[in-house]
């Protein structure tokens, strides 16, 4: 098979897709599928169309993680062991910084690189019995795409040396109640969760979504009174975009509105 098969890109009006297809290794990564999720959210992007990027994995798993072949054959005990924690660490905050909002749709196993996938998405919505996890520590492996700074900001300290000094595996249920994730539901609801879910975020107007995105992605990196300042510049280029004039307007005239994108 080759890259994009293993990795898959739909259009589907507003939404794009994108579907880890490897089910016969859980959907495990390697570096040509990292690198063509990368060039995947460029193309996401930059197209006006694409709202919201969603991504899932074939055959009801998700992403166990990095492939442990490729691992030990290119990486395990060589010098450039470094390379594929650079690879996925830069992949993963571009997946987190790229201005189109993200789901991840959890089934299965979402473990060690599935897991870091997961935590670099907006969002995510899982299958009542998906199993997710950090997992490293059970095979004396470290996370280098996340975990210690993404994770202790969704769920705190201690909850986050619970999930990755034990590697232990939550449900759906439980990763909700843990504040990892939005939400989870039965494993035939899943689909119509998702859509609901979407559906709430491909109606606006998407300038908007990337300013305030970009600006609660900061929100815990800097002291109140910078924030303050973002803050005031970010109403600033809100009033002044044509969204907003778009926005007002169509409330005004009980309409609804149509978005440019600017």
């Amino acid at each position: 098979m080759t890259t994009e098969d293993e990795i898959q890109f739909e259009r589907d009006g507003h939404v794009a897709r994108v579907w880890l297809n490897r089910p016969w290794k859980k959907n495990c990564v390697t570096v040509p599928i990292l690198d063509r999720l990368d060039e995947i959210i460029t193309e996401v992007d930059e197209d006006p169309e694409l709202r919201v990027l969603v991504v899932r994995g074939r055959g009801g798993t998700f992403c166990s993680g990095f492939d442990l072949d490729s691992l030990k054959a290119d990486y395990v005990g060589k010098s450039n062991a470094i390379d594929v924690a650079v690879k996925s660490a830069k992949v993963c905050d571009r997946l987190y910084s790229m201005k189109t909002p993200s789901v991840a749709v959890l089934e299965g196993y979402v473990t060690a690189g599935g897991f870091e996938i997961m935590i670099s998405c907006d969002f995510a919505i899982a299958a009542d019995d998906a199993k997710i996890g950090d997992f490293h520590i059970r095979r004396a492996l470290f996370g280098g795409a996340g975990p210690i700074y993404r994770v202790p900001r969704m769920i705190g300290i201690r909850k986050t040396k619970e999930l990755m000094l034990t590697g232990k595996l939550l449900s759906g249920v439980e990763a909700t109640e843990f504040g990892l994730i939005n939400k989870s539901a039965p494993a035939d609801e899943l689909d119509a969760t998702v859509e609901d879910f979407i559906g709430d975020l491909t109606d606006k107007s998407p300038f908007m979504m990337w300013l305030t995105k970009m600006t609660i992605d900061r929100s815990l990196d800097a002291d109140t009174q910078s924030l303050m300042v973002m803050e005031h510049l970010a109403v600033g280029v809100a009033l002044n975009s044509e969204d907003a004039n778009e926005g007002v307007s169509a409330f005004l005239e009980k309409r609804e509105p149509k978005w440019q994108g600017r």
